[in-house]
């Protein structure tokens, strides 16, 4: 047998999905039914009326939930239909902007920047010296906000609402909430071209947006894109690493590039989960799920089945049909899934520029438990 590689992520769910297609874990003493197949996941996702997105508490569908520390919903992400289509028209223009050539440029300067103060050193810590540090300064251009605003959140850590030792931490979640409150007090009394501004003047059917509004959208682009990046940065990195050749491939087919991000995304599945609230009695996979009990889309498992793909646990650079739910699925698809991909997209091709090879001198991994379920999200 060879020798285990660094990047390999196991599949943790795949003999249970097999064999039942769902799998129960306790979230802080809630019992969660996980969907583990992806026609069960994509179906479910589809069906914002039998397993809803909003609920009297924010925070419920995150897993583990956020009940007890949210403040606000996260917006549209925990908004249902009709009132989620309003919002997510509003603003989804916003988030494609990483579409647009000039975004690009900008973007390819950060990471251009970002690896040339890493790349004169012997060695690095990936995660905390160029994950975080990579993941917070583009943010400053998915917002228009100053760059140095960077260094606010890279103090902030890998996750802003949870520790080492704890799955929420609301001291950590308040330094967010807090910060919101400060940036869009600021926006409101001096408005400019970042996001607090834009959201500010803003109108859903007439109405501009409350400030309990904005700083919904604004906890979901904070949260919703910080550990989900630096898991795909750092994943992106070790793969290169225990994979030279893939660098030369790149290098020598920049056009594939789009190809192998949806790749490592279906591979890695940065975000492991999300839930989704049952409205009524009902069952999935042949489990009776109760009315306000929560299910999670595992999009991890999904991404691993192997009815769909062809040798799921092996990556294939040029994989051309990935029907894969990294992004998600449904209505509820990330929103930020275009930046993301942009920003995956141009390390790629700036590492395949400037990069000849990576070596991986020690790396310890980190380990999400469900129960039963142990998987390895990506590294400490």
């Amino acid at each position: 047998m060879g020798k285990t590689k660094i990047s390999e992520l196991p599949d943790a769910f795949a003999s249970v999905r097999e064999a039942k297609g769902v799998g129960i874990f306790n979230d802080q003493g809630d019992e969660v039914a996980m969907l583990l197949r992806l026609k069960d996941v994509r179906k479910t996702a589809k069906d914002p009326k039998n397993f809803r997105s909003q609920d009297d508490r924010p925070g419920k569908i995150v897993v583990p939930h956020e009940m007890d520390i949210a403040q606000v919903r996260q917006i549209p992400f925990e908004v249902d239909p009709p009132e989620h289509t309003s919002y997510r028209n509003l603003v989804e223009p916003w988030f494609k902007r990483p579409d647009q050539e000039e975004y690009q440029t900008k973007l390819k300067a950060i990471v251009e920047d970002t690896l040339n103060e890493v790349t004169d050193k012997s060695s690095i810590e990936v995660v905390t010296e160029f994950s975080l540090k990579l993941q917070s300064r583009a943010l400053t251009l998915l917002l228009n906000t100053p760059f140095e605003e960077s260094e606010t959140w890279i103090s902030w850590g890998t996750h802003v609402f949870r520790s080492d030792d704890n799955p929420v931490d609301g001291d950590k979640a308040n330094v967010l909430f807090d910060y919101l409150d400060d940036e869009i007090e600021r926006a409101s009394k001096t408005p400019s071209d970042d996001l607090y501004s834009v959201l500010l003047s803003s109108e859903i059917n007439g109405k501009k947006l409350t400030k309990e509004e904005i700083k919904g959208v604004m906890v979901l682009t904070f949260a919703g894109g910080r550990d989900t990046v630096i898991n795909a940065v750092t994943n992106t990195i070790a793969y290169l690493g225990d994979h030279p050749e893939a660098l030369h491939q790149i290098k020598g087919n920049p056009s594939m590039i789009p190809h192998a991000v949806e790749e490592l995304v279906r591979y890695f599945s940065p975000l492991t989960h999300m839930g989704r609230v049952v409205d009524q009695d009902t069952s999935v996979c042949e489990h009776a799920a109760k009315a306000d009990s929560r299910v999670s889309l595992c999009w991890a498992s999904a991404n691993r089945d192997k009815k769909t793909f062809e040798n799921p646990n092996e990556v294939n650079l040029d994989r051309k049909m990935n029907p894969h739910v990294g992004f998600g699925f449904g209505i509820h698809k990330c929103l930020g899934a275009t930046h993301a991909r942009q920003v995956l997209r141009t390390l790629l091709l700036v590492l395949s520029e400037k990069v000849s090879s990576i070596d991986l001198h020690g790396a310890e991994d980190k380990i999400e438990e469900w129960d039963e379920f142990q998987r390895k999200v990506g590294f400490e």
